[in-house]
């Protein structure tokens, strides 16, 4: 037979033309003269099992028996009976006589013998599974003989196989026949094969033939005594030789001794129904049978029962066998999240599963539920997602998450819960690296714009320190135009103390993508502002950030005074020492939690620190949830406690079209920054207004001109009060020298002539020139008096042109 099937493969390559399946390697055993053979689909490739049995002669008793089993195996069905797929007889003439082949197409299955060995289950474990399993053949046994009527004949190992999940499942029916106890005048043999049965497996009654004492006991009789026999198989590890080695219990478990014996009672009446054993048995109330017997039945339970079993289950896998747990149990789990009868609390469960399996094993069974998971509109069911998406997160391919995964998730921008918009933020940190430049400068950053004016503190901090994290998977134009605006125009700006450290952080984070221009024009000039701040984070922070900056623009200088305008510009965050990671800022110092308010106080970092730092097992670079955060108030002997906060950053700055017009411009191109201009002067925060006022100040007046009013109107407009004399001595330092060209004194004023306070661009005028000395005012309308020179620091970013 061997030799033909070798034959067969051999000559074709894929088996018999008529049969729709590839024959692979044979196992080592099978029940009967039934040989079990791998095999493989020719339309999908998908496993399937063959079992083959040959007969010279067509009338041969043995093919009678198995095209009896093939009829029965087609027509019983039963979780617990193996699954027919296609049956098929051909006749082959090799050699001098013809042959007769049945081949049986199932299930992919493993003989029980050969799956045992390969587990190597030892103590509790082994008993756990073997309880199982055996649960498994008596409720397919119960099912023949109390629901069908009929008698199996030969239950013992060699009729049981495993499936893939490690489900026990009976087979071998070719001696399967109806029970006829009601017909007491009959003689004849009720079981026409039983000649098939060996001799070691015939309860006594069967083994004289005694059909009559058959015909008059229940219909399980026979049949528990197979069970008795594979009970002995299994726990003795070898195959039963004669009937008389059953008596020997020593490696029969104590819990189910006692059933034990009843099935293998010599009075078939007395023989223990395997439904009985099903429902009494002490030895199937364990963890693994209870675990799996409640997710075949998840459909039934409360919401409650269902809430309790997930929440437990992460803990009591780990107590399980590791095999039938991802075999048998996960792919339950798996079927039960993605058609809907688990709960959210399942996902935890289903995650600490798959992180046993390999790398490509968890890509197979577990990431398609999850990617279908994301379609789901049970809020639970996305927030038990984004809380995890660190643990399956990598394995998403690219085009997954931009295709399927993304959509789904950036609806979370939008809700009107916070804790789910934190998640949805959070969650960017691991998908952003895989979302293609369209659906970056597309859509995250139109939903990263309408964050940074969350009404949430905590969600805006977090959109900064985002920013930050992704700005290297942004392409160079889009970083141009989107993160200086962002930090210095919006993040600098908050209310919320972390938020403007978190502003500052980012800039130095991202200093390698900005050039000597951006640095000294419009970083700088945003950052010196932070270090009068009130908040002591925020200050040092600024002092770090400007030492860093003006270190970048020193090396540039020092490079291109070298000759070396090469590498001139390319100095960045990578030629600082100590510069942190943005991953760590949250874990450092955005632990601060609460909302926003114009009124609120200003709570520093340092002051809350030990009493909100959090452990975040999502993301550690990011904030906590605001909706739990505690007031906090400002230590009221702060320097800085009196000063006047920055403008909040939900006021109107420029970008109102970009929050009411998510949803609106979907088919823009713009990403939510465009519509504020590189070069737009920021209107300045009271603490700079102070010193630009302090700068229009004139250092020195004459004695004939009264000075009391200006000095009363002056202290009456400014929160800061400092004499005259300290005046000189403060900007002094920094006064421009006095013009080299002769002019007129500078206190002179003729009538008509504007003042310099109410002249807007006084400030920002360009020194007069020193080849002749000419009134400023000559053609532009100004009279006949010079403009006086401007002490402090001059502001030569702009020019403008005589048509201004």
């Amino acid at each position: 037979m061997l030799k033909f099937l070798k034959g067969v493969v051999a000559g074709s390559g894929t088996g018999l033309k008529d049969l729709p399946y590839n024959i692979g390697d044979p196992y080592p055993s099978a029940w009967g003269s039934w040989s079990h053979f791998r095999g493989t689909s020719k339309d999908d490739g998908s496993p399937v099992s063959i079992f083959s049995l040959t007969g010279s002669n067509p009338q041969d008793g043995h093919l009678a028996a198995g095209r009896n089993g093939v009829k029965r195996l087609r027509t019983v069905r039963h979780p617990n009976i193996l699954s027919f797929l296609h049956s098929t007889e051909v006749e082959s003439f090799d050699g001098p006589s013809p042959k007769v082949i049945i081949y049986i197409v199932t299930e992919p299955v493993m003989p029980l013998s050969e799956k045992i060995k390969e587990l190597g289950l030892e103590g509790t474990q082994r008993d756990e599974y073997y309880a199982w399993g055996l649960h498994q053949v008596a409720k397919a046994v119960s099912f023949l003989n109390n629901d069908c009527k009929l008698v199996h004949g030969n239950v013992c190992m060699s009729s049981v196989v495993v499936t893939q999940t490690l489900d026990w499942k009976l087979h071998a029916f070719d001696v399967l026949s109806e029970f006829d106890g009601a017909n007491a005048t009959a003689t004849g043999p009720m079981l026409q094969y039983e000649w098939l049965v060996g001799l070691q497996y015939k309860p006594m009654e069967l083994a004289k033939s005694d059909w009559a004492a058959i015909r008059k006991s229940p219909p399980w009789a026979i049949d528990s005594w197979g069970l008795g026999c594979l009970i002995y198989e299994i726990f003795s590890g070898t195959k039963l030789g004669n009937t008389e080695e059953l008596r020997n219990t020593a490696s029969i478990p104590k819990s189910l001794l006692p059933d034990y014996q009843r099935l293998l009672s010599s009075m078939p009446s007395r023989r223990l129904n395997t439904s009985k054993l099903i429902e009494n048995s002490e030895y199937f109330q364990n963890k693994l049978v209870d675990t799996i017997h409640f997710m075949e039945i998840l459909s039934l339970k409360d919401s409650v029962e269902k809430d309790t079993f997930f929440r437990k289950l992460p803990n009591l896998a780990e107590q399980l066998p590791r095999q039938i747990v991802l075999k048998k149990l996960l792919p339950l789990l798996a079927s039960s999240l993605e058609f809907g009868s688990a709960a959210a609390t399942a996902l935890t469960a289903l995650l600490k599963m798959g992180s046993w399996l390999s790398p490509e094993e968890f890509s197979l069974k577990v990431l398609p539920t999850v990617v279908k998971l994301f379609a789901s509109n049970d809020r639970a069911v996305r927030v038990a997602l984004l809380q995890h998406i660190d643990q399956y997160g990598e394995s998403l391919s690219a085009q997954v998450v931009d295709e399927q995964v993304y959509p789904h998730v950036a609806t979370g921008f939008a809700d009107t819960s916070a804790f789910l918009r934190e998640l949805t933020l959070k969650a960017m940190l691991i998908l952003a690296p895989k979302l293609s430049q369209r659906t970056l400068s597309g859509s995250l950053l139109k939903y990263l714009s309408k964050l940074q004016v969350d009404e949430e503190p905590a969600i805006r901090t977090n959109t900064t320190i985002l920013l930050g994290n992704i700005a290297s998977y942004l392409n160079e134009g889009t970083r141009k135009r989107v993160l200086i605006n962002a930090f210095t125009v919006r993040a600098l700006r908050d209310t919320f103390s972390p938020a403007r450290g978190a502003g500052v952080m980012a800039l130095c984070a991202t200093s390698s993508y900005y050039d000597m221009t951006e640095i000294a024009t419009r970083i700088l000039p945003n950052i010196v502002v932070l270090v009068i701040d009130p908040d002591s984070d925020v200050r040092s922070k600024a002092f770090q950030a400007v030492d860093q900056f003006l270190q970048i623009v020193k090396q540039y200088n020092e490079k291109s005074n070298a000759g070396d305008t090469a590498d001139a510009g390319s100095l960045g965050i990578s030629s600082m020492p100590g510069n942190a990671s943005l991953l760590g800022w949250a874990m450092s110092s955005l632990t601060l939690k609460g909302k926003s308010s114009d009124q609120a106080p200003v709570a520093t970092v340092n002051s809350v620190m030990p009493a909100t730092i959090a452990t975040s097992t999502s993301s550690p670079g990011l904030i906590e949830t605001p909706s739990t955060a505690s007031a906090h108030r400002v230590n009221s002997g702060t320097d800085f406690a009196d000063q006047p906060m920055p403008p909040s950053p939900t006021s109107t700055d420029g970008w109102g079209e970009i929050e009411n017009g998510i949803h609106e411009e979907q088919h823009s191109d713009k990403d939510g920054w465009d519509d504020i201009e590189p070069l737009d002067e920021p209107k300045p925060s009271p603490v700079l207004a102070n010193i630009q006022a302090a700068q229009k100040r004139p250092v020195s007046q004459p004695v004939s001109q009264p000075k009391p009013q200006a000095s009363t109107s002056l202290r009456a407009k400014s929160t800061v009060k400092v004499a005259k004399d300290e005046d000189d001595d403060l900007w002094g330092s920094i006064a421009a020298p006095p013009p080299k060209s002769a002019s007129k004194p500078l206190n002179v004023k003729a009538a008509g002539a504007v003042d310099d306070d109410d002249d807007p661009w006084a400030a920002i005028a360009a020194p007069p020139p020193t080849t002749k000395a000419k009134p400023l005012s000559v053609g532009r309308g100004r009279g006949t008096k010079a403009a006086a020179p401007r002490l402090g620091a001059q502001r030569i970013n702009r020019t403008y042109s005589t048509g201004m």
